[in-house]
């Protein structure tokens, strides 16, 4: 039997366009063309020899490879590939080979582990809720957390987009009137970390992502990238598929 051809979607998402949530709207919003017809029907199947793909009026083919940065963001990057009010991105830090964009968001304020990749599958499957990738961070919080507050966090706490999964928590060291605390989360929702710390009366003081799956940030310095090994690419599609 012979292999289908993929959908509009999938085939965006492996063009690096953007993950297969996102290629969904851009397909609805009715700015991708299929030979010169526009197409709003997501599971429209595309035959990449063929068919000739275009989002907003250019050209769209699967990249002859796929490239994967591990970056260590710093505080006052913006996580996106451009900002209209001129504020630095993190893909301004490493290179520009081909398009990439990162995979899922730090706010500003927050630094650490940040994967950037033309692989838009896996960037879906490591960023959509349902697949549960665990994303640990360390928290520095203002005061001492107690019990009760540790407790609500690790059994869950309600946000506008619901109630989180039960986090894995602990406090690692104490440091003038501030604690560090290690968090592992699997939603990934805008600012989680830091309205999960709020829902429980705690403010953030500094976030650092740690870890994203199987993969670590390690020692790397601030501001600094590097290119991920194939183990750690099998390892990060093995975290999406088991989770």
């Amino acid at each position: 039997m012979p292999i289908p051809h993929p959908k509009l979607h999938v085939f965006l998402a492996h063009a690096g366009v953007a993950s297969r949530r996102k290629a969904e709207v851009l397909i609805a919003e009715g700015k991708v063309r299929v030979n010169g017809k526009v197409i709003t029907n997501v599971a429209e199947r595309v035959n990449p020899e063929k068919d000739r793909v275009e989002y907003d009026g250019k050209p769209v083919s699967a990249p002859a490879q796929f490239v994967y940065y591990l970056l260590n963001k710093p505080v006052g990057y913006l996580s996106s590939v451009s900002d209209p009010s001129g504020k630095p991105t993190v893909v301004s830090l490493v290179p520009k080979t081909t398009r990439i964009y990162p995979v899922g968001r730090l706010d500003e304020d927050s630094e650490g582990l940040i994967l950037l990749t033309n692989d838009g599958d896996l960037a879906y499957t490591l960023t959509h809720p349902k697949f549960e990738v665990p994303k640990t961070y360390h928290v520095l919080v203002k005061g001492a957390p107690t019990n009760s507050m540790l407790n609500a966090l690790r059994a869950g706490v309600k946000l506008k987009e619901g109630k989180t999964s039960p986090a894995e928590i602990s406090i690692t060291k104490h440091e003038q009137g501030k604690t560090w605390i290690s968090l592992t989360i699997h939603e990934g929702w805008n600012q989680q970390i830091r309205r999960m710390c709020a829902h429980v009366g705690l403010e953030v003081s500094r976030l650092i992502r740690v870890k994203l799956g199987g993969l670590e940030l390690g020692d790397l310095a601030q501001g600094k990238w590097r290119e991920l090994s194939q183990a750690e690419i099998a390892l990060l599609h093995a975290s999406a598929v088991q989770s």
